[in-house]
């Protein structure tokens, strides 16, 4: 594959799907033609178990079957969309994608970080991001984003309690220390504009010849 891979990850709250809107004008200024896209979802049957996954009423899904959706859901989206895109040579810039797992069901869910890697790598057959920008808040205050932004659409994962998030970001934090050269973390506490400069400071300089 000759295209790029980019994933942004990050405890809920962290603001990543907003920084990435804001981007979009800027890095569609590269030679490449830029596919953004989400996790779960992106093609119409992951969308659809997103539904199922973060709806309040389903109570009923357990940890393991919550991992397995989201495998389910990564398979799809891989085979439909980002895979043709990257064959393409396209750049494909994705709301979450493997580390995610990592973080809520191996470390928040206590599943554990080697069966979290062994089906995230069963699903993708081993496929990881060019560059992964990971963006950091300090648990309290992403919680506190959340009622305040998103008090009107909170998710099933958004109702845990806060020591899960906790746990999220701390497996996060244990990702990033194990591979340096594909995450770069980014301090999301700063005001928005200041997270959205150091995103695309990060990005001219990682892909300088595409832009």
């Amino acid at each position: 594959m000759n295209g790029i891979l980019i994933s942004l990850e990050g405890p809920d709250g962290a603001g990543k799907t907003t920084v990435l809107k804001e981007i979009l004008p800027e890095i569609q200024k590269m030679k490449r033609e830029i596919v953004p896209t989400r996790e779960p979802g992106g093609v119409r049957v992951a969308e659809e178990i997103r539904q199922i996954i973060l709806d309040p009423k389903n109570t009923e899904i357990d940890s393991k079957t919550e991992l397995m959706l989201f495998a389910a859901a990564r398979r799809l989206h891989m085979q439909e969309k980002m895979l043709p895109a990257l064959q393409a040579g396209k750049v494909v810039i994705v709301d979450r994608f493997i580390d995610s797992s990592v973080a809520y069901q191996g470390y928040g869910r206590d599943l554990g970080v080697e069966v979290v890697d062994w089906l995230n790598y069963f699903a993708t057959d081993g496929l990881k991001p060019d560059l992964t920008l990971y963006f950091d808040v300090d648990t309290d205050v992403a919680l506190e984003r959340i009622m305040k932004n998103r008090a009107d659409e909170v998710n099933r994962l958004d109702l845990e309690r806060a020591e899960m998030h906790r746990k999220v970001r701390e497996g996060y934090l244990e990702i990033v220390v194990k591979e340096p050269e594909r995450f770069v973390k980014i301090d999301a506490s700063q005001p928005l504009e200041k997270v959205v400069a150091d995103t695309l400071s990060v990005l001219k300089k990682r892909f300088v010849s595409e832009f």
